[in-house]
């Protein structure tokens, strides 16, 4: 874990729930960004559905990079709260192919 995604986490932890602007539960769409593979798109929806369940297939969608070197998977989910998105970030962020998720 790098120190960048460490603070993060920490961030997330330390936040005040109760501050957050969303209101719950809400559809809200998440980006991550990694190392194009055949089996990238899949993990990141079961690590999705392993926190929200009712994630469709229409609800991701996928884009190569310019040189496919790396894929764009991005899935909306409804969440039923803040340390509920603030666990699926984690997630993401734990998996070794993820560069970044937004």
């Amino acid at each position: 874990m790098t120190a960048t995604t460490t603070s993060r986490i920490i961030g997330a932890m330390n936040h005040d729930h109760n501050d957050s602007p969303l209101t719950f539960p809400c559809r809200f769409p998440i980006k991550v960004m990694g190392i194009n593979s055949e089996l990238f798109s899949q993990q990141m929806a079961a690590i999705a559905r392993s926190h929200i369940t009712d994630i469709q297939e229409s609800d991701i969608h996928t884009t190569s990079s310019r040189t496919a070197k790396y894929l764009s998977v991005s899935i909306t989910v409804t969440a039923d709260s803040r340390e509920q998105l603030d666990n699926l970030y984690r997630a993401f962020n734990g998996h070794p192919d993820v560069r970044m998720v937004l």
